[in-house]
């Protein structure tokens, strides 16, 4: 009778230990939010310097967008800003523009002589920036450059990387407004532009960890139905999602409208109104009428897991579900509704900032977590294509028997020589709570002599907590003047979301 006993107790404990130390990633994960979250509701300050009004322009709508999300925001030019009154922010978004030969805007002299001399304690400030430049200049968005590291370098946090624009180009764009869009607590958000999609196919999807406890996460091969659609490594697939017949159902009867074939056909790419008033202007509308009334789905970001080689572009999709636990608009559509076979509408966006030197062979240290294994994927198959098996992958999930994705395929890359180093680690599987950032403090060794062969470091995955938490590390390890100077030389990307 004792034996019995011990085990349920010895069960009963581990269960326990479970339970506290999934509370306690919860709390860690609630606390790397906490700053942005509280001060949701407080203004958004929008601060723009421009030189021919398109900083300005982008400035307004991006003020209309939040605006239009629920937002309060106010919206100034950075000629009249000044340290005490961008302190009584919690959060700013920074739209600049770059003149000449990498010259700030005349209108942000005065700032740059005042405020950009020295460091300022900025500790309290969350900021997102758009930088607007021209690549046919040698330096190519300086001023936004340098905006971004005066800011960071008086400790304020980033909301997410720094968006560069090359000629206003749309892509760039179309990131800042779905940037926008997280930063509205999600809001769903028309893009600025009408889409230009490709017709793809889905071809298989399979689910990774169907008994994991963690949401699900599919693994969808796609391929081109029309000619031209490429990428490189790093590069992001746009998907243009659709409506749950569902959802249109729903809206449908609160808008008090009959269900008919021919509303499923009209409202499938539209974005549907919930406000009873919206849904009373909308009633009396034919479904022709009402399509052309409401605005295209906002679309969705997913990092390309593949090279075009491996014969289709992959995605790693995690499922997620709103506060009211329906299907999140992009996730739900790949992961649930869309039939095997059946077309989507997709566009690539090149991520420049996140792509491979094809003429460089240097090491490349790999650092992510969950669906950030998505990007660096592609960039370990572009390396095994070229012979380049310097590669170390430090790798973070919940639980080793149901997260570790892609297992097989990375273990056999190491066998072959093409992974040097494979450090996967999961927060899950009892004892202390395991990190990507723990691997980099506990191979410090190992990681300095990879710096100072000229190794690059690659980072995607989660915005909160994850990377933040590896960019202190790496500081740790490197000293401010290390990580500066291997931010100059380009060999710090990230990709996080």
């Amino acid at each position: 009778m004792a034996r019995p006993l011990a085990a349920s107790l010895l069960i009963l404990a581990y269960l326990l230990f479970c339970a506290w130390t999934a509370w306690r990633h919860r709390q860690r994960g609630l606390a790397a939010r906490l700053p942005a979250l509280a001060d949701a509701q407080a203004p958004l300050l929008i601060v723009y310097a421009s030189q021919t009004g398109q900083a300005e322009q982008l400035a307004q709508q991006s003020a209309n967008a939040l605006q239009t999300a629920g937002q309060a925001v106010h919206c100034c030019s950075l000629d009249r800003l000044d340290l005490p009154t961008l302190l009584r922010y919690p959060r700013a978004l920074f739209i600049v523009s770059t003149t000449g030969e990498g010259d700030a805007p005349d209108s942000a002299h005065a700032f740059l002589r005042q405020a950009m001399a020295a460091r300022a304690e900025l500790a309290g400030l969350h900021y997102a920036l758009l930088a607007l430049g021209d690549r046919s200049y040698a330096q190519f968005c300086a001023f936004g450059r340098q905006l971004d590291d005066w800011l960071r370098h008086s400790g304020a946090q980033a909301l997410f990387d720094m968006v560069e624009v090359d000629k206003l180009d749309p892509a760039a764009l179309r990131h800042w407004q779905y940037e926008l869009s997280a930063l509205a607590g999600g809001q769903t958000m028309a893009d600025w532009r009408t889409p230009d999609y490709q017709r793809w196919q889905l071809l298989t999807r399979r689910c990774l960890n169907p008994a994991g406890c963690a949401a699900p996460t599919f693994h969808l091969r796609l391929r081109a139905l029309e000619d031209g659609p490429s990428w490189q490594a790093g590069d992001i697939a746009e998907i243009g999602p659709r409506n749950a017949p569902e959802r249109i159902g729903a809206f449908l009867s609160a808008a008090g409208l009959a269900a008919h074939p021919d509303w499923q056909l009209a409202l499938a790419d539209r974005l549907l109104p919930e406000r009873a008033d919206e849904l009373q202007a909308l009633r009396r509308l034919s479904p022709a009428a009402l399509r052309d009334a409401l605005p295209r789905l906002p679309h969705r970001e997913y990092s390309i897991a593949s090279i075009p080689a491996s014969g289709a572009l992959d995605l790693l999709v995690r499922q997620t579900r709103n506060a009211d636990g329906r299907l999140g608009l992009g996730s739900g559509w790949l992961t649930e509704y869309l039939p095997e076979g059946a077309e989507l509408a997709l566009r690539i966006r090149p991520n420049r900032s996140f792509q491979l030197d094809a003429n460089e062979d240097r090491p490349l240290i790999l650092i992510g977590n969950g669906t950030g294994l998505a990007s660096l994927r592609a960039h370990l198959q572009a390396r095994a294509a070229r012979g380049q098996g310097r590669n170390w992958l430090i790798f973070g999930e919940r639980n080793a028997a149901h997260d570790f994705y892609f297992q097989a395929e990375l273990q056999a890359w190491q066998a072959a020589g093409q992974l040097s180093h494979l450090d996967a680690v999961f927060s899950r599987d009892g004892g202390s709570c395991r990190y990507v950032q723990h691997v980099l403090q506990a191979e410090r060794a190992r990681l300095l002599d990879w710096i100072a062969d000229g190794a690059a470091v690659y980072v995607c995955g989660s915005a909160q907590g994850m990377a933040p938490a590896v960019q202190a590390e790496l500081t740790a390890a490197l000293g401010e003047e290390g990580m500066d100077a291997l931010l100059a030389a380009g060999r710090y990307r990230r990709d996080v979301y």
